[in-house]
């Protein structure tokens, strides 16, 4: 198998075997405009898989890849993600007061890294993330993580309100990190078992997903600029919870 830095893949056969040998993939970009048997054989198998894929000049794939890429580089994870159901049923049944992380499409790469090494030095228990729309796990994310990618699990959903129909059938509050509420983070309790969900760095969390949530909660703010940094907010909101749960 043809690959980069043990982080990309490259060459229409080198990826669709990585597909069918269940490897774990980010994401891969396909170029514009190609044509081809073969080319048409990955695009059905990148469907089945839901894979998260996008259509980009044949100049970004240069940049991805000095190699001969006919056309296609995939972004393989350096890590293994884990089985929402399964980890949920484990933390319950450890004992433990359980506190989930999710993340509504976050794009940027190094927040997602603060954000991992946060929850890691604050027991969160899982983070959860969309499959398709948001910030991969590469290299910089393990950098920005200090290594804390490696001991947090991570879970794939196909979507986000999945998850969160899952905790709350398993007796996990859903709490919405949002300015959208009149109650701060020390007006919520999370001393029960709670997943926080943040949104994305421009939008915020998705309207659709507020919806469903069981409480929602901001962090007081003094100054003339509106909101926070997400990796900033979000360590406000896991400290909070440290504190309430001592």
């Amino acid at each position: 198998m043809v690959m980069e830095k043990e982080t990309k893949i490259f060459g229409i056969r080198a990826v669709i075997e990585a597909i069918n040998a269940d490897k774990t993939i980010d994401k891969i970009f396909l170029q514009k405009g190609l044509r081809g048997e073969l080319f048409s054989d990955l695009e059905k198998l990148i469907r089945q898989h839901s894979i998260n894929a996008s259509y980009v000049p044949v100049e970004k794939l240069n940049r991805l890849s000095s190699k001969n890429h006919q056309g296609v580089v995939a972004q393989i994870s350096p890590v293994e993600y884990y089985d929402l159901d399964n980890l949920v049923m484990n933390v319950i049944e450890s004992g433990k007061t359980p506190l989930f992380l999710l993340l509504d499409q976050l794009s940027d790469v190094r927040n997602f890294g603060a954000i991992i090494r946060t929850a890691e030095c604050t027991g969160v228990d899982g983070i959860i993330i969309q499959k398709k729309g948001g910030a991969p796990i590469n290299g910089d994310t393990v950098k920005t993580s200090a290594g804390a990618v490696f001991n947090v699990p991570i879970c794939k959903v196909d979507h986000i309100k999945d998850a969160m129909f899952h905790l709350q059938a398993s007796g996990i509050k859903v709490i919405a990190a949002t300015e959208k509420t009149d109650d701060t983070i020390y007006d919520v309790s999370f001393a029960e078992p709670c997943a926080i969900i943040m949104g994305s760095e421009g939008r915020g969390i998705n309207p659709s997903v507020l919806k469903l949530v069981d409480a929602k909660a901001k962090l007081p703010m003094y100054g003339t600029i509106g909101s926070l940094n997400v990796s900033v907010a979000c360590g406000a909101f896991l400290y909070e919870v440290v504190r309430q749960r001592l």
